[in-house]
Protein backbone atom coordinates (compact mmCIF):
# COMPACT_ATOMS: atom_id res chain seq x y z
CA UNK A 1 0.00 0.00 0.00
CA UNK A 2 1.36 3.13 -1.44
CA UNK A 3 2.29 6.04 1.21
CA UNK A 4 0.00 8.96 1.03
CA UNK A 5 2.11 12.18 0.16
CA UNK A 6 1.93 14.44 2.77
CA UNK A 7 0.30 17.62 1.60
CA UNK A 8 2.13 20.39 0.40
CA UNK A 9 2.30 23.13 2.62
CA UNK A 10 0.55 26.04 1.36
CA UNK A 11 3.08 29.33 0.54
CA UNK A 12 1.82 32.00 2.95
CA UNK A 13 -0.28 34.70 1.31
CA UNK A 14 1.60 37.59 0.19
CA UNK A 15 1.56 40.91 3.09
CA UNK A 16 0.17 43.75 0.98
CA UNK A 17 2.49 46.75 2.23
CA UNK A 18 0.09 49.39 3.61
CA UNK A 19 0.88 52.45 1.83
CA UNK A 20 1.53 55.26 4.06
CA UNK A 21 -0.87 58.09 3.50
CA UNK A 22 -0.48 62.39 3.33
CA UNK A 23 -3.17 64.26 3.13
CA UNK A 24 -2.38 67.92 1.92
CA UNK A 25 -3.92 71.03 1.33
CA UNK A 26 -3.88 74.27 0.12
CA UNK A 27 -5.66 77.46 2.02
CA UNK A 28 -9.32 77.69 0.35
CA UNK A 29 -9.16 80.48 -2.10
CA UNK A 30 -11.66 83.46 -1.80
CA UNK A 31 -14.09 84.30 -4.42
CA UNK A 32 -14.30 87.99 -4.19
CA UNK A 33 -11.56 88.15 -6.96
CA UNK A 34 -10.25 86.34 -9.79
CA UNK A 35 -6.77 84.18 -9.18
CA UNK A 36 -3.94 86.20 -8.54
CA UNK A 37 -0.08 85.34 -8.38
CA UNK A 38 -0.24 84.21 -4.88
CA UNK A 39 -2.91 81.77 -5.39
CA UNK A 40 -0.67 80.47 -8.80
CA UNK A 41 2.42 80.00 -6.55
CA UNK A 42 0.37 78.68 -3.72
CA UNK A 43 -1.21 75.77 -5.60
CA UNK A 44 2.19 74.98 -7.66
CA UNK A 45 4.05 74.65 -4.20
CA UNK A 46 1.40 72.39 -3.33
CA UNK A 47 1.46 70.09 -5.77
CA UNK A 48 5.01 70.02 -6.14
CA UNK A 49 4.17 68.28 -2.42
CA UNK A 50 1.61 66.24 -3.31
CA UNK A 51 3.81 64.83 -6.81
CA UNK A 52 6.92 64.36 -4.50
CA UNK A 53 5.37 61.93 -2.34
CA UNK A 54 3.32 60.37 -4.79
CA UNK A 55 6.65 59.70 -6.65
CA UNK A 56 7.87 57.65 -3.19
CA UNK A 57 4.90 55.15 -3.62
CA UNK A 58 2.63 57.32 -0.86
CA UNK A 59 -1.47 57.56 -0.60
CA UNK A 60 -1.70 61.19 -1.38
CA UNK A 61 -4.98 63.27 -1.17
CA UNK A 62 -4.46 66.97 -1.94
CA UNK A 63 -7.13 69.00 -1.49
CA UNK A 64 -7.99 72.65 -2.87
CA UNK A 65 -11.14 74.47 -3.19
CA UNK A 66 -13.10 77.72 -2.80
CA UNK A 67 -13.98 79.79 0.10
CA UNK A 68 -17.70 81.67 -0.55
CA UNK A 69 -19.11 83.14 1.78
CA UNK A 70 -18.44 86.51 4.09
CA UNK A 71 -19.14 90.03 4.01
CA UNK A 72 -16.14 91.03 1.97
CA UNK A 73 -17.58 89.09 -0.91
CA UNK A 74 -21.04 90.16 -0.52
CA UNK A 75 -19.77 94.14 -0.91
CA UNK A 76 -17.98 92.79 -3.75
CA UNK A 77 -21.06 91.40 -4.99
CA UNK A 78 -23.23 94.42 -4.91
CA UNK A 79 -20.69 96.66 -6.31
CA UNK A 80 -20.46 94.65 -9.55
CA UNK A 81 -24.22 94.61 -9.44
CA UNK A 82 -23.93 90.28 -8.89
CA UNK A 83 -25.70 88.20 -6.46
CA UNK A 84 -23.04 86.57 -4.35
CA UNK A 85 -24.24 83.23 -5.76
CA UNK A 86 -23.03 84.96 -9.16
CA UNK A 87 -19.91 86.14 -8.38
CA UNK A 88 -18.79 83.02 -6.32
CA UNK A 89 -19.84 80.84 -9.65
CA UNK A 90 -17.90 83.08 -11.71
CA UNK A 91 -14.61 82.85 -10.12
CA UNK A 92 -14.81 79.66 -8.81
CA UNK A 93 -15.03 78.57 -12.58
CA UNK A 94 -11.10 80.56 -12.41
CA UNK A 95 -10.03 79.03 -9.74
CA UNK A 96 -10.37 75.59 -11.65
CA UNK A 97 -9.30 76.90 -14.94
CA UNK A 98 -6.09 78.22 -13.07
CA UNK A 99 -5.81 74.96 -11.71
CA UNK A 100 -6.04 72.87 -15.49
CA UNK A 101 -3.96 75.39 -16.98
CA UNK A 102 -0.88 74.78 -14.41
CA UNK A 103 -0.82 70.65 -13.98
CA UNK A 104 -2.48 71.01 -10.39
CA UNK A 105 -2.87 67.42 -9.54
CA UNK A 106 -5.42 67.98 -6.77
CA UNK A 107 -7.99 65.18 -5.82
CA UNK A 108 -10.59 67.05 -4.03
CA UNK A 109 -11.88 70.33 -5.04
CA UNK A 110 -14.39 72.01 -2.09
CA UNK A 111 -16.85 74.20 -2.25
CA UNK A 112 -17.52 76.13 1.05
CA UNK A 113 -21.51 76.57 -0.40
CA UNK A 114 -22.06 72.56 -1.17
CA UNK A 115 -24.69 71.72 1.23
CA UNK A 116 -24.03 68.25 0.78
CA UNK A 117 -20.58 68.11 1.65
CA UNK A 118 -19.50 70.93 3.62
CA UNK A 119 -23.07 72.11 5.18
CA UNK A 120 -23.65 69.05 7.28
CA UNK A 121 -19.50 69.54 8.64
CA UNK A 122 -19.59 73.37 9.56
CA UNK A 123 -22.64 72.74 11.53
CA UNK A 124 -21.32 69.56 13.36
CA UNK A 125 -18.28 71.22 14.30
CA UNK A 126 -20.45 74.01 15.52
CA UNK A 127 -22.13 71.69 17.94
CA UNK A 128 -19.47 70.20 19.28
CA UNK A 129 -17.60 73.72 20.25
CA UNK A 130 -21.03 74.49 21.73
CA UNK A 131 -21.39 70.74 23.37
CA UNK A 132 -17.78 71.62 25.02
CA UNK A 133 -19.38 74.75 26.12
CA UNK A 134 -16.92 76.94 24.52
CA UNK A 135 -20.00 79.43 22.27
CA UNK A 136 -21.60 81.80 23.84
CA UNK A 137 -23.57 84.99 22.76
CA UNK A 138 -22.50 88.58 23.54
CA UNK A 139 -23.62 92.08 22.38
CA UNK A 140 -20.20 93.28 20.96
CA UNK A 141 -19.02 96.90 19.87
CA UNK A 142 -15.36 96.78 17.73
CA UNK A 143 -13.21 98.12 15.08
CA UNK A 144 -14.05 95.47 11.65
CA UNK A 145 -11.66 95.45 8.79
CA UNK A 146 -13.91 93.95 5.59
CA UNK A 147 -10.57 92.84 3.73
CA UNK A 148 -9.11 90.48 6.57
CA UNK A 149 -13.00 89.30 7.53
CA UNK A 150 -12.00 89.95 11.06
CA UNK A 151 -11.96 92.57 13.98
CA UNK A 152 -9.01 94.25 14.61
CA UNK A 153 -7.72 95.95 18.13
CA UNK A 154 -5.88 99.14 18.29
CA UNK A 155 -2.35 97.89 18.81
CA UNK A 156 -2.72 95.81 15.35
CA UNK A 157 -3.24 99.00 13.37
CA UNK A 158 -0.69 101.13 11.87
CA UNK A 159 -1.63 104.93 12.31
CA UNK A 160 -4.87 103.79 12.72
CA UNK A 161 -4.97 101.41 9.50
CA UNK A 162 -5.15 98.15 8.72
CA UNK A 163 -1.49 97.37 7.61
CA UNK A 164 -2.65 94.43 5.29
CA UNK A 165 -5.14 96.42 3.17
CA UNK A 166 -4.11 99.92 4.38
CA UNK A 167 -7.84 101.15 5.11
CA UNK A 168 -9.26 102.17 8.52
CA UNK A 169 -11.49 99.36 9.71
CA UNK A 170 -15.26 100.70 10.66
CA UNK A 171 -17.16 100.31 14.15
CA UNK A 172 -19.25 97.69 14.05
CA UNK A 173 -21.75 96.84 16.82
CA UNK A 174 -23.95 94.02 17.21
CA UNK A 175 -24.76 90.88 18.47
CA UNK A 176 -22.52 87.81 17.96
CA UNK A 177 -21.57 84.45 18.98
CA UNK A 178 -18.00 84.24 20.25
CA UNK A 179 -15.73 80.90 20.73
CA UNK A 180 -13.28 80.50 23.65
CA UNK A 181 -10.28 81.11 21.95
CA UNK A 182 -9.06 81.94 25.36
CA UNK A 183 -9.03 79.03 26.91
CA UNK A 184 -6.62 76.73 24.52
CA UNK A 185 -3.92 79.76 23.92
CA UNK A 186 -1.64 78.14 26.51
CA UNK A 187 -2.14 74.54 25.12
CA UNK A 188 -1.36 75.44 21.84
CA UNK A 189 1.92 77.41 22.93
CA UNK A 190 2.73 73.86 24.56
CA UNK A 191 1.62 72.09 21.22
CA UNK A 192 4.11 74.26 19.16
CA UNK A 193 7.11 75.00 21.25
CA UNK A 194 6.93 71.06 21.58
CA UNK A 195 6.80 70.82 17.27
CA UNK A 196 3.46 68.80 18.28
CA UNK A 197 2.36 71.52 15.34
CA UNK A 198 4.98 71.82 13.39
CA UNK A 199 5.01 75.42 11.97
CA UNK A 200 7.43 76.14 8.82
CA UNK A 201 10.17 78.12 8.54
CA UNK A 202 10.98 78.94 12.49
CA UNK A 203 9.65 82.61 12.04
CA UNK A 204 6.49 81.89 11.51
CA UNK A 205 6.64 79.95 14.20
CA UNK A 206 8.05 82.73 16.67
CA UNK A 207 5.63 84.79 14.94
CA UNK A 208 3.12 83.28 16.47
CA UNK A 209 4.19 82.14 19.90
CA UNK A 210 4.14 86.01 20.51
CA UNK A 211 0.87 86.73 18.57
CA UNK A 212 -0.88 84.28 21.61
CA UNK A 213 -0.27 86.77 24.50
CA UNK A 214 -2.41 89.31 22.27
CA UNK A 215 -5.55 86.80 21.29
CA UNK A 216 -8.80 87.50 22.97
CA UNK A 217 -12.30 85.35 22.56
CA UNK A 218 -12.95 85.86 18.70
CA UNK A 219 -16.39 86.49 17.00
CA UNK A 220 -17.69 83.41 15.19
CA UNK A 221 -21.37 84.07 13.53
CA UNK A 222 -22.63 87.31 11.79
CA UNK A 223 -26.32 88.39 12.44
CA UNK A 224 -28.43 88.19 9.17
CA UNK A 225 -29.84 91.60 9.57
CA UNK A 226 -26.49 92.55 8.12
CA UNK A 227 -25.18 88.77 6.22
CA UNK A 228 -27.63 86.42 4.80
CA UNK A 229 -24.98 84.54 2.82
CA UNK A 230 -23.84 82.07 4.85
CA UNK A 231 -24.54 78.97 6.68
CA UNK A 232 -27.20 78.92 9.43
CA UNK A 233 -26.27 78.65 13.06
CA UNK A 234 -28.26 75.39 13.91
CA UNK A 235 -31.04 76.22 16.73
CA UNK A 236 -30.24 80.21 15.23
CA UNK A 237 -32.11 81.82 12.36
CA UNK A 238 -30.74 84.98 13.46
CA UNK A 239 -27.48 84.35 13.01
CA UNK A 240 -24.90 82.90 10.17
CA UNK A 241 -21.62 81.05 10.85
CA UNK A 242 -18.78 83.13 10.32
CA UNK A 243 -16.06 82.74 7.63
CA UNK A 244 -12.94 81.36 9.65
CA UNK A 245 -15.70 79.28 11.45
CA UNK A 246 -16.79 78.02 8.23
CA UNK A 247 -14.11 78.05 5.65
CA UNK A 248 -11.83 76.14 8.34
CA UNK A 249 -14.05 73.36 8.47
CA UNK A 250 -13.39 72.39 5.13
CA UNK A 251 -10.42 70.51 5.50
CA UNK A 252 -12.31 68.03 7.26
CA UNK A 253 -15.68 68.36 5.19
CA UNK A 254 -13.72 67.63 1.84
CA UNK A 255 -12.96 63.99 3.17
CA UNK A 256 -16.20 63.19 4.00
CA UNK A 257 -16.17 63.96 8.45
CA UNK A 258 -20.27 64.59 8.40
CA UNK A 259 -20.47 61.75 5.61
CA UNK A 260 -17.78 59.33 4.86
CA UNK A 261 -16.45 58.47 8.23
CA UNK A 262 -13.88 55.33 7.26
CA UNK A 263 -12.84 57.96 4.67
CA UNK A 264 -12.29 60.50 7.40
CA UNK A 265 -10.65 58.30 9.92
CA UNK A 266 -7.97 57.45 7.01
CA UNK A 267 -7.09 60.07 5.98
CA UNK A 268 -7.65 62.57 9.47
CA UNK A 269 -5.08 64.55 10.06
CA UNK A 270 -4.17 66.50 7.82
CA UNK A 271 -0.03 65.88 7.14
CA UNK A 272 0.77 69.45 6.03
CA UNK A 273 -1.52 72.70 5.61
CA UNK A 274 0.42 74.99 2.65
CA UNK A 275 -0.86 78.60 3.62
CA UNK A 276 0.11 82.28 2.82
CA UNK A 277 1.65 84.66 5.77
CA UNK A 278 -1.09 86.59 5.66
CA UNK A 279 -3.51 84.11 7.37
CA UNK A 280 -1.30 82.24 10.22
CA UNK A 281 -2.94 83.05 12.72
CA UNK A 282 -6.41 81.50 11.50
CA UNK A 283 -4.54 78.22 10.84
CA UNK A 284 -1.79 78.11 13.82
CA UNK A 285 -3.93 79.32 16.72
CA UNK A 286 -8.06 79.59 15.69
CA UNK A 287 -7.80 75.86 14.08
CA UNK A 288 -6.05 74.02 16.63
CA UNK A 289 -8.03 75.84 19.07
CA UNK A 290 -11.24 74.61 17.34
CA UNK A 291 -10.06 70.99 17.17
CA UNK A 292 -9.38 70.99 20.97
CA UNK A 293 -12.39 72.13 21.46
CA UNK A 294 -13.81 69.34 19.22
CA UNK A 295 -11.62 66.65 20.62
CA UNK A 296 -10.03 65.85 16.89
CA UNK A 297 -6.79 65.24 16.15
CA UNK A 298 -4.34 68.54 15.23
CA UNK A 299 -2.47 69.09 12.06
CA UNK A 300 0.82 67.96 11.58
CA UNK A 301 2.88 70.61 9.89
CA UNK A 302 1.74 74.27 8.97
CA UNK A 303 4.15 75.27 5.59
CA UNK A 304 3.56 79.08 5.36
CA UNK A 305 4.88 80.79 2.09
CA UNK A 306 5.47 84.34 1.76
CA UNK A 307 4.27 87.07 -1.17
CA UNK A 308 4.51 87.34 -4.54
CA UNK A 309 5.53 90.59 -4.68
CA UNK A 310 6.32 92.98 -8.43
CA UNK A 311 8.74 95.09 -8.60
CA UNK A 312 9.20 95.24 -4.82
CA UNK A 313 5.95 96.19 -4.02
CA UNK A 314 3.03 94.54 -3.07
CA UNK A 315 0.66 93.79 -6.27
CA UNK A 316 -2.37 96.21 -6.20
CA UNK A 317 -4.77 97.66 -9.01
CA UNK A 318 -3.97 101.14 -7.53
CA UNK A 319 -0.35 101.01 -7.80
CA UNK A 320 -1.14 99.39 -11.77
CA UNK A 321 1.90 96.64 -10.76
CA UNK A 322 -0.56 93.79 -11.00
CA UNK A 323 0.24 90.34 -12.80
CA UNK A 324 -1.93 88.54 -14.40
CA UNK A 325 -1.11 84.97 -14.32
CA UNK A 326 -3.13 84.07 -17.08
CA UNK A 327 -1.57 86.23 -19.48
CA UNK A 328 1.67 84.51 -18.13
CA UNK A 329 0.46 81.68 -19.05
CA UNK A 330 -0.71 82.68 -22.47
CA UNK A 331 2.95 84.27 -23.44
CA UNK A 332 5.08 81.91 -21.60
CA UNK A 333 3.58 78.70 -20.96
CA UNK A 334 2.78 77.33 -17.78
CA UNK A 335 5.45 75.29 -17.21
CA UNK A 336 8.06 78.44 -17.71
CA UNK A 337 5.52 80.19 -15.14
CA UNK A 338 6.08 76.82 -12.27
CA UNK A 339 9.34 77.11 -12.84
CA UNK A 340 9.68 80.95 -12.28
CA UNK A 341 7.79 80.77 -9.09
CA UNK A 342 9.82 77.70 -7.46
CA UNK A 343 13.34 78.68 -8.42
CA UNK A 344 13.03 82.73 -7.90
CA UNK A 345 10.98 82.53 -4.53
CA UNK A 346 13.22 81.82 -1.88
CA UNK A 347 11.28 79.48 0.75
CA UNK A 348 9.03 80.90 3.36
CA UNK A 349 9.65 84.44 2.25
CA UNK A 350 8.62 87.33 -0.29
CA UNK A 351 9.45 87.07 -4.11
CA UNK A 352 9.70 89.56 -6.34
CA UNK A 353 7.80 88.78 -9.91
CA UNK A 354 9.11 91.09 -12.78
CA UNK A 355 9.22 90.49 -16.23
CA UNK A 356 13.01 91.09 -16.74
CA UNK A 357 13.50 88.27 -14.16
CA UNK A 358 11.15 85.76 -15.82
CA UNK A 359 12.71 86.12 -18.93
CA UNK A 360 15.99 85.89 -17.64
CA UNK A 361 15.23 82.38 -16.36
CA UNK A 362 13.64 80.90 -19.32
CA UNK A 363 16.55 81.91 -21.68
CA UNK A 364 19.32 81.41 -19.38
CA UNK A 365 17.94 78.53 -17.50
CA UNK A 366 15.37 76.64 -19.75
CA UNK A 367 16.47 77.59 -22.76
CA UNK A 368 20.20 77.72 -22.57
CA UNK A 369 20.73 74.83 -19.81
CA UNK A 370 18.19 72.32 -19.62
CA UNK A 371 16.63 73.03 -23.38
CA UNK A 372 19.81 73.16 -24.54
CA UNK A 373 21.53 69.84 -23.48
CA UNK A 374 18.24 67.81 -24.42
CA UNK A 375 18.67 68.82 -28.16
CA UNK A 376 22.59 68.72 -28.14
CA UNK A 377 22.33 65.37 -27.33
CA UNK A 378 19.72 63.76 -29.27
CA UNK A 379 21.43 65.32 -31.90
CA UNK A 380 24.84 63.84 -31.56
CA UNK A 381 22.96 60.39 -30.72
CA UNK A 382 20.89 60.64 -34.19
CA UNK A 383 24.49 61.59 -36.20
CA UNK A 384 26.89 58.96 -34.24
CA UNK A 385 24.61 56.32 -33.00
CA UNK A 386 20.95 56.45 -35.43
CA UNK A 387 19.66 57.34 -32.52
CA UNK A 388 19.97 54.55 -30.82
CA UNK A 389 21.48 54.44 -26.64
CA UNK A 390 24.83 52.95 -27.38
CA UNK A 391 25.84 50.38 -24.55
CA UNK A 392 28.88 50.92 -22.51
CA UNK A 393 29.84 49.74 -18.72
CA UNK A 394 31.97 53.01 -18.30
CA UNK A 395 30.91 55.93 -15.50
CA UNK A 396 31.87 59.12 -15.84
CA UNK A 397 31.58 61.27 -13.10
CA UNK A 398 28.23 62.39 -13.86
CA UNK A 399 27.39 58.99 -11.99
CA UNK A 400 28.20 60.19 -8.74
CA UNK A 401 27.52 63.69 -9.35
CA UNK A 402 23.77 62.51 -9.97
CA UNK A 403 23.67 60.21 -6.88
CA UNK A 404 25.11 63.51 -4.92
CA UNK A 405 21.81 65.59 -6.57
CA UNK A 406 19.53 63.02 -6.07
CA UNK A 407 20.31 63.44 -2.24
CA UNK A 408 20.67 66.81 -2.30
CA UNK A 409 16.93 67.53 -3.61
CA UNK A 410 15.13 65.30 -1.32
CA UNK A 411 16.94 67.11 1.90
CA UNK A 412 15.47 70.21 0.18
CA UNK A 413 12.19 68.76 -0.42
CA UNK A 414 11.68 67.44 3.43
CA UNK A 415 12.43 70.99 4.45
CA UNK A 416 10.18 72.62 1.63
CA UNK A 417 13.10 74.57 0.10
CA UNK A 418 11.92 74.34 -3.67
CA UNK A 419 14.63 77.00 -5.10
CA UNK A 420 17.58 75.22 -3.51
CA UNK A 421 16.09 71.81 -5.08
CA UNK A 422 16.09 73.21 -8.67
CA UNK A 423 19.18 75.43 -8.63
CA UNK A 424 20.52 71.48 -7.93
CA UNK A 425 18.74 70.06 -10.96
CA UNK A 426 19.76 72.69 -13.28
CA UNK A 427 23.20 72.75 -11.58
CA UNK A 428 23.39 68.52 -12.81
CA UNK A 429 22.64 69.97 -16.13
CA UNK A 430 25.37 72.56 -16.30
CA UNK A 431 27.35 69.78 -15.69
CA UNK A 432 26.27 67.51 -17.87
CA UNK A 433 26.70 70.63 -20.81
CA UNK A 434 30.41 70.79 -19.65
CA UNK A 435 31.28 67.15 -20.15
CA UNK A 436 30.16 66.91 -23.63
CA UNK A 437 32.00 70.54 -24.45
CA UNK A 438 35.08 68.94 -22.47
CA UNK A 439 34.90 65.52 -24.00
CA UNK A 440 33.98 66.90 -27.70
CA UNK A 441 32.39 63.79 -29.09
CA UNK A 442 32.34 64.90 -32.77
CA UNK A 443 35.89 64.63 -32.18
CA UNK A 444 36.41 61.21 -30.81
CA UNK A 445 37.05 58.47 -33.50
CA UNK A 446 37.10 55.55 -30.64
CA UNK A 447 33.90 53.77 -31.07
CA UNK A 448 33.47 52.40 -26.95
CA UNK A 449 34.83 56.18 -25.97
CA UNK A 450 31.78 57.98 -27.98
CA UNK A 451 29.50 55.46 -26.44
CA UNK A 452 30.83 56.63 -22.71
CA UNK A 453 29.75 60.40 -23.47
CA UNK A 454 26.76 58.88 -25.16
CA UNK A 455 25.06 56.88 -22.65
CA UNK A 456 26.29 58.92 -20.07
CA UNK A 457 24.72 61.96 -20.86
CA UNK A 458 21.53 60.42 -21.85
CA UNK A 459 21.56 58.95 -18.84
CA UNK A 460 21.96 61.85 -16.75
CA UNK A 461 19.38 63.53 -18.64
CA UNK A 462 16.89 60.65 -17.67
CA UNK A 463 17.58 61.14 -14.10
CA UNK A 464 17.06 65.16 -14.64
CA UNK A 465 13.80 64.32 -15.97
CA UNK A 466 12.97 62.42 -12.71
CA UNK A 467 14.24 64.87 -10.45
CA UNK A 468 11.91 67.59 -12.08
CA UNK A 469 8.76 65.72 -12.71
CA UNK A 470 7.58 67.12 -9.49
CA UNK A 471 8.22 70.95 -10.42
CA UNK A 472 7.93 70.39 -14.05
CA UNK A 473 5.43 67.36 -14.62
CA UNK A 474 4.83 68.61 -18.55
CA UNK A 475 8.63 68.74 -19.02
CA UNK A 476 9.94 65.68 -17.47
CA UNK A 477 7.00 63.71 -19.72
CA UNK A 478 8.02 65.53 -22.96
CA UNK A 479 11.80 64.70 -22.06
CA UNK A 480 10.97 61.38 -21.19
CA UNK A 481 9.28 61.13 -24.29
CA UNK A 482 12.19 62.15 -26.23
CA UNK A 483 15.24 59.69 -24.96
CA UNK A 484 12.52 56.77 -25.59
CA UNK A 485 11.90 55.92 -21.63
CA UNK A 486 8.57 55.28 -19.64
CA UNK A 487 7.00 58.17 -17.96
CA UNK A 488 7.50 56.11 -14.62
CA UNK A 489 8.47 58.84 -12.40
CA UNK A 490 8.70 56.98 -9.34
CA UNK A 491 11.26 56.59 -6.53
CA UNK A 492 12.69 53.96 -8.04
CA UNK A 493 13.89 55.05 -10.92
CA UNK A 494 16.28 57.07 -9.32
CA UNK A 495 19.39 54.62 -9.90
CA UNK A 496 21.78 54.92 -12.44
CA UNK A 497 21.99 52.89 -15.04
CA UNK A 498 18.26 52.21 -15.56
CA UNK A 499 18.83 53.45 -19.42
CA UNK A 500 18.74 50.20 -21.67
CA UNK A 501 21.15 50.37 -24.54
CA UNK A 502 19.62 49.76 -27.36
CA UNK A 503 16.23 52.24 -26.61
CA UNK A 504 15.92 54.26 -29.33
CA UNK A 505 15.41 58.04 -28.91
CA UNK A 506 12.47 60.42 -30.51
CA UNK A 507 13.84 63.56 -30.66
CA UNK A 508 11.07 66.28 -30.92
CA UNK A 509 10.86 70.26 -30.83
CA UNK A 510 12.85 72.03 -28.49
CA UNK A 511 11.70 71.89 -24.77
CA UNK A 512 12.35 75.63 -24.32
CA UNK A 513 12.78 78.79 -26.85
CA UNK A 514 14.07 81.97 -25.87
CA UNK A 515 11.72 84.55 -25.44
CA UNK A 516 11.39 88.49 -26.57
CA UNK A 517 10.65 91.35 -24.14
CA UNK A 518 6.47 91.73 -23.78
CA UNK A 519 4.89 94.28 -22.60
CA UNK A 520 2.83 92.95 -20.05
CA UNK A 521 0.66 96.10 -19.52
CA UNK A 522 -0.23 95.53 -23.32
Amino acid sequence: MKEKKPAAKKKPAAIKQKKRKFYLTTAIAYTNGPPHMGHTYQFTVADTIARWHRMKGEDVLFLTGTDEYGMKLKKTAEKLGKTPEELTNENTEKFKELDKLMNISFNIFNRTTDKQVHWPTAQKVWMLLSKSGDIYKKKYSGLYCYGCESFKTERELVNGLCPEHQKAPELVEEENYFFSLTKYTKKIEELIVKNEIQIIPETRKLEVLNMLNEMGDVSFSRPTSSLKWGIPVSGDSSQVIYVWCDALTNYLSGIGYASEPKKFRKYWPADLHAIGKDILKFHSIFWPAMLLSAKLPLPKKIFVHGFVTSGGQKMSKSIGNVVDPFEMIKLYGAESLRYFLLREIPSGEDGDFTEEAFMQRINSDLADNLGNLVNRILVLTEKYSGGVVPKTDKKSFLAEKSEEIIKKVNEYLEEFKFHHALESIFSLSSDANRYINETEPWKITVKEELNEVLYNTLETIRIISVLLYPFMPQTAERISEQIGVDKDFSEKMLQWGLLKAGTRTKRGDVLFRKVMKVNLGE
